[in-house]
């Protein structure tokens, strides 16, 4: 039986949905200005940057990482809107 990982903020969370949130988020040009790497850069998609970060440990990290920048900034965010509305009331 796997061990648990609660404390894994990415479990449960395939690459492509993190490309793929970073894509929509940021678009490939910003992308590839925040994360020096070529899939990024030279005709972008999806599937291509799924395949060179598959096999490239140190740039799949990266994108790990900006991701979970990204959703925490995002939450943060999301909960000054609310303060905003709450205290508006």
């Amino acid at each position: 039986m796997p061990e648990q990982q609660i404390n894994n903020p990415l479990h449960g969370i395939t690459l492509e949905q993190i490309v793929v949130k970073l894509q929509d988020y940021y678009g490939w040009e910003e992308l590839g200005q925040l994360i020096k790497i070529r899939c990024f850069d030279t005709d972008p998609s999806v599937k291509s940057s799924l395949k060179f970060l598959r096999k490239t440990p140190w740039a799949r990290s990266k994108v790990e990482d900006l991701y979970l920048i990204t959703v925490k900034r995002e939450k943060r965010k999301q909960r000054k809107t609310e303060m905003k509305r709450l205290n508006r009331r």
